[in-house]
């Protein structure tokens, strides 16, 4: 059993940077991939990126390309987003999700390949 506790999330305003973090307790796959998603209220939970802890690879979604990296600390257990020049449409409770590293195949961050999520950290930007 994978717990996972998100922290870091508050109110910044639009252009403004602010990272949020996952801490992962219990039995942590050496190989484990870990991501990012985020739900705004009436929304679909969107995929953010991923993170293959072995080895450090990353995805993106577009519309956060270039702008959020996801890191990671194994010594840790530790998963990182860090956010840059945050838009309103980036509100959204962000969640983080941890499963073996399976779930970092394919070209597409899909959620139900993550069996062990955490409660959530708010992010809201302010225009």
């Amino acid at each position: 059993q994978v717990q996972l506790v998100e922290s870091g999330g508050g109110l910044v305003q639009a252009g403004g940077s602010l990272r949020v973090s996952c801490v992962a307790s219990g039995y942590i796959h050496s190989r484990a991939c870990m991501g990012w998603f985020r739900q705004a209220p009436g929304n679909e939970r969107e995929a953010v990126a991923r993170i293959w802890t072995s080895s450090g690879a990353t995805d993106y979604a577009d519309s956060v390309k270039g702008r959020f990296t996801i890191s990671r600390d194994n010594a840790k257990n530790t998963v990182y987003l860090q956010m840059a020049s945050l838009k309103p449409e980036d509100s959204a409770m962000y969640y983080c999700a941890a499963d073996q590293f399976s779930a970092c195949l394919g070209s597409t961050i899909v959620a139900s390949r993550f069996g062990n999520w955490g409660q959530g950290t708010q992010v809201t930007v302010s225009s």
